[in-house]
């Protein structure tokens, strides 16, 4: 039977005559294309109900090996580089501890204030008053304002600055305001000085 034939008996063919009970007796080229369309039918269900599973499962894979492999990188990089950031640690906490050293204790202020006093006097200023103002509290460290009026000439109220600002502690200098005396070729400045301490109740 040619190809021609077998067309000719497809066009002739009344689907009404097929036995669906008796598959056996049906024309070759209607059993053909059956086949061919259950197995499609099977293929589409299949990849429906089993591949597209397999597929997501497949993407999540991939983006996990992504993610493991940037995790990766990252590790190593920190192994080849573990020595340098030790050193470096070992520097920060060198610097951190120099600079906690800086900051005065409670037995340390009493101190400070006569270092401050020192330092004006020693630039030739007259202190009509130094008083501690209430502290403020920090996440890490507790401020202590020092409320300081003092009188003196231009050049001294300069010096005192500067000595303030060189000594061993961390003291800063806000909010100064100066006013000339009356009768006289002096001023009159005051200024905030804020030190610092740690607070190492909070940090524990």
């Amino acid at each position: 039977m040619n190809i021609a034939e077998s067309m000719k008996k497809l066009n002739d063919l009344n689907l009404s005559d097929l036995d669906f009970e008796n598959l056996g007796a049906w024309p070759l080229p209607v059993r053909i294309i059956a086949c061919l369309l259950v197995l499609l039918l099977v293929v589409l269900l299949g990849y429906q109900f089993h591949l597209s599973g397999l597929q997501t499962q497949l993407d999540r894979e991939v983006a996990k090996e992504k993610k493991l492999k940037e995790q990766f990188r990252t590790k190593a990089f920190q192994s080849a580089n573990l020595g340098a950031y030790r050193e470096q640690m070992r520097q920060i906490e060198d610097s951190f501890g120099a600079l906690v050293r800086q900051l005065p204790s409670d037995t340390e202020v009493p101190g400070l204030l006569e270092d401050i006093t020192f330092t004006g006097r020693g630039a030739g200023l007259q202190f009509e008053a130094i008083k501690l103002q209430p502290e403020k509290t920090s996440e890490f460290y507790i401020e202590l304002p020092i409320s300081i009026t003092v009188k003196g000439n231009y050049h001294d109220l300069g010096s005192f600055v500067s000595g303030v600002a060189s000594l061993p502690r961390i003291v800063t200098l806000h909010d100064f305001s100066i006013d000339p005396l009356p009768d006289s070729n002096k001023l009159k400045m005051d200024i905030l000085a804020r030190t610092y301490r740690y607070n190492d109740k909070e940090t524990e």
